[in-house]
């Protein structure tokens, strides 16, 4: 009974009345806030809008997004008013611009890249979760790579998530669907003149992401580990045992290889339940790394910040402390190189190594002190 009531509780928590489908294109909002340029790949169904929703779509559709970032912004925060946006106090779409062909954003994502220095043509491509809207999630890509101060280009990946608190097996479903276009981005991301592409993946995204990784391994083995510079799940929504399974398929782990973690985490604590795995955590929310120890990653424990942080399943992306810590540590390339010493010199906390696994247990130093 007492899963039943918190399971029932996260879920009216996460419903809400406000209408998500539509987000409106404010060009004005630019003369208020500070421009980021998202680019998208989705396989969302077009709604007559000019919005994408939760429908699968068996194309591609390719996308430039300009999000205006308000000026009162605090690094960690999301805010945005979906249907009427403040562009002062609110994250807010100020562009969109479709591309015809994939040469022609091939062409506008290399431009972009040609802009800066070489030694930050990265791409981020950030996977996003369960319950997300494409707005929502060009915002989140936004604020993110924003507040931890990313080099490089932004690109999403928009599955089709029904973007509402009960549409938890329809995402499920919708994760498997899109792996197909998830790997053909990957790949066709290879000739955008990146010096690194970089997987950022979050919750169930993180489950999409691995399933794709892993058909293209079965494909072409070695590639992820020679193509991308680097994988990260943050509050992955994954079984430990499919995760051991998906990684068997690697020749080779591509490094950085990291997963953030929230023993706080309270949507994996219900995902748990609704698979009756009270006391199986998931991959985002483990406790421990024994399961794990013989895989070359780093576990990172932010539970530490969960408590402050505007999300408790983001805490990554929504803790001000844990933000402000990552960014402390700009050798970040270095910190997760797979070197205790480095790492227990830029990342406070506890150090454990377990095989071939590290784990850090951050300590949010700023709250020890008050």
């Amino acid at each position: 009974m007492t899963a039943l009531r918190l399971a029932c509780g996260i879920l009216l928590l996460l419903a809400s009345c406000t209408d998500r489908s539509f987000t409106p294109t404010v060009p004005e909002a630019l003369e208020l806030g500070t421009p980021k340029t998202v680019f998208a790949a989705t396989n969302r169904g077009a709604l007559p809008n000019g919005n994408f929703g939760a429908q699968r779509s068996d194309g591609m559709s390719l996308l430039e997004l300009t999000v205006s970032i308000p000026p009162e912004h605090k690094p960690g925060s999301l805010k945005f008013g979906y249907s009427d946006p403040d562009p002062a106090t609110e994250f807010t779409m100020a562009g969109r611009r479709q591309f015809e062909s994939e040469a022609a954003f091939s062409a506008r994502l290399r431009r972009e890249l040609s802009k800066l220095p070489a030694d930050q043509r990265d791409v981020t491509v950030f996977v996003h979760g369960y319950n997300s809207t494409q707005a929502e999630t060009a915002f989140r890509a936004a604020q993110l790579t924003h507040d931890i101060e990313i080099p490089g280009a932004t690109v999403i990946y928009s599955w089709p998530s029904k973007g509402k608190a009960l549409g938890y097996a329809y995402d499920g479903d919708s994760a498997l669907y899109s792996r197909d276009g998830l790997e053909h981005l990957l790949r066709s991301l290879q000739h955008s003149g990146a010096r690194r592409v970089i997987v950022v993946a979050h919750s169930m995204g993180g489950f999409l992401t691995m399933e794709t990784l892993r058909q293209i391994e079965i494909k072409s083995p070695g590639w992820t580990a020679r193509h991308l510079g680097g994988v990260i799940l943050m509050s992955p929504d994954l079984d430990v045992d499919v995760f051991k399974s998906q990684m068997e398929k690697f020749a080779e782990v591509p490094q950085p290889f990291l997963i953030f973690s929230s023993r706080k985490d309270r949507v994996l604590t219900l995902s748990q339940r609704l698979r009756g795995l009270d006391n199986r955590g998931r991959l985002g929310n483990l406790s421990s790394i024994e399961e794990i120890s013989d895989l070359p990653i780093e576990f990172i424990d932010t539970t530490a910040f969960a408590d402050e942080a505007e999300s408790k399943h983001f805490v990554a992306a929504s803790s001000p402390a844990l933000i402000a810590l990552l960014n402390g540590a700009r050798e970040t390339n270095a910190a997760f190189a797979r070197n205790p010493d480095v790492l227990q010199k830029l990342l406070p906390g506890q150090i454990v190594i377990r095989n071939n696994a590290i784990k850090v247990s951050l300590k949010d130093t700023v709250a020890a002190e008050r």
